[in-house]
């Protein structure tokens, strides 16, 4: 009995033994390109765990340069912010923040720079009309009309279109364009709470051009020139 089982296991020992080389090889590569995977991805957390760290860390510098109104350090803490961190929510909640300091101060190519990048390099649509927006309205002020419309083109996430359809009336009505600005604001009326004050801001941009929430209709615009 007892030689028949050491038969077996010298059989078995036999098998294991023909299985491992002929199969050793590729069973070590493949625990080892699974051990290489899961140290590349924990590396790769901790990588992302520490820049956001760090990233947060640097935001909290820009806030307090931003309430200080000190824009020659803004320049410098907001440009490592988009170099080191581009792609993260901090660098775009920087950039928008920043770009409040440079209006208030004047300095409107450096708001004009901060908004641009968060239009062209934020991977978040929401940031980028956020942006756009707000590029609009500068422009705007320094009577760049084509510059804004394009700026108010193309998509923009559900939430801001009320919004954009208001600045888009502003546009127009500093061109004299009358009728296209109606029809703007009363798109943004109709896309505005009912509650919000600012829909009563804009029922007061319609009262100003003689017409009623909903009045005008796109499908009537006859461009005045």
């Amino acid at each position: 009995m007892a030689n028949h089982l050491d038969l077996e296991e010298q059989e078995q020992l036999a098998e294991l033994k023909h299985f491992w080389k002929q199969y050793g090889t590729l069973i070590n590569a493949a625990l080892i390109a699974v051990l290489l995977t899961v140290a590349a991805w924990n590396l790769y957390q901790y990588r992302q765990s520490s820049a956001a760290i760090q990233a947060a860390a640097l935001f909290e510098e820009v806030e307090r340069v931003a309430r200080a109104g000190d824009t020659s350090r803004l320049d410098r803490v907001l440009g490592d912010m988009q170099d080191k961190f581009a792609s993260t929510t901090y660098a775009q909640q920087a950039s928008l923040l920043a770009a409040k300091v440079y209006v208030d101060a004047g300095k409107q190519d450096a708001a004009k720079a901060a908004l641009s990048w968060v239009a062209e390099n934020s991977s978040d649509e929401g940031y980028q009309g956020i942006a756009r927006l707000r590029l609009a309205g500068i422009l705007l002020d320094a009577k760049a009309y084509d510059e804004a419309l394009q700026q108010l083109s193309g998509s923009f996430v559900p939430e801001l279109a009320a919004l954009v359809a208001d600045r888009r009336g502003d546009v127009y009505l500093a061109q004299g364009k009358k009728t296209q600005a109606g029809v703007e604001y009363s798109k943004a009326y109709k896309g505005l709470d009912e509650s919000s004050e600012y829909r009563r801001l804009v029922d007061v941009k319609l009262a100003t051009l003689g017409l009623t929430p909903g009045a005008a209709r796109s499908d009537r615009i006859e461009e005045k020139q």
